[in-house]
């Protein structure tokens, strides 16, 4: 249980509901080092997970205000009554950068879901277009890391949908063993459609190194692209479409 001075510091350290260790990566400690046979084996589980706040709700921080509060001892209504939930469409993907120099991305846009036994090794679940509980979800064939020099996860709203400012999001990183990380896309980014989570780069000395970038831009794909220099060629793509970004 974490106790209530842990709570007001906002300690990022802490042990989650099923017991693993759990590695909240911020500003101030935004890297981690997955090392060993975590960087070596199995799948990397790579989760978004989001709900959508209310249509006129708080911008964020009401269990801290409710805490410190003096009014705390009267009944509080709850933020949720009477108003009206906003429809959030995130999606999960990956810009990578493979060894040999191929570069692409992992997308639900265009059903470039990848594949985990052939290049890029890198596989996404699905669409999920609701913010279910199971969220999406990525794996990664870390058997396959030597082949890997780069891979930018990153988050975009699809078309005519709220902006980062009306959704909870999480992006969640579970090697097969050590600590699991978690991101938090809590920033308030009203314009921007879409968000560089992070950066898993191969040091080439058997680990990969994790960073936070948690940066927010007001494009897409090839805005991001061009951020982090992928260079590839880029034109409109749709979910039901016949034409998928090109690379």
């Amino acid at each position: 249980m974490v106790s209530v001075w842990e709570f007001l510091k906002g300690d990022r350290n802490s042990v989650d509901a099923g017991g693993q260790f759990k590695i909240t990566l911020t500003k101030s400690r935004p890297q981690h080092a997955i090392t060993g046979s975590a960087a070596t084996t199995g799948y990397l589980y790579v989760n978004l997970h989001w709900a959508a706040r209310t249509a006129d709700g708080p911008a964020g921080g009401g269990s801290l205000r409710r805490f410190l509060d003096p009014r705390i001892l009267r009944p509080l209504a709850p933020e949720s009554f009477n108003r009206p939930q906003l429809n959030v469409d995130l999606d999960l993907a990956c810009l990578y950068e493979l060894a040999d120099g191929t570069r692409g991305v992992v997308q639900p846009l265009g059903q470039l879901f990848g594949d985990l036994n052939r290049p890029p090794y890198i596989k996404l679940s699905g669409d999920d277009v609701y913010g279910a509980p199971s969220g999406e979800t990525m794996y990664i064939n870390l058997e396959k890391k030597d082949q890997f020099k780069r891979l930018l996860i990153f988050v975009y709203i699809y078309d005519d949908t709220p902006a980062f400012d009306r959704t909870h999001a999480t992006v969640t990183i579970v090697p097969q063993s050590g600590p699991r990380l978690e991101i938090k896309l809590d920033e308030r980014a009203p314009a921007a459609r879409s968000c560089a989570v992070v950066l898993i780069e191969n040091s080439g000395d058997g680990q990969l190194t994790v960073r936070r970038e948690v940066r927010y831009v007001h494009g897409f794909q090839s805005d991001l692209d061009r951020l982090y220099g992928f260079g590839m060629q880029w034109q409109r793509g749709y979910k039901d479409g016949p034409q998928p970004p090109g690379v």
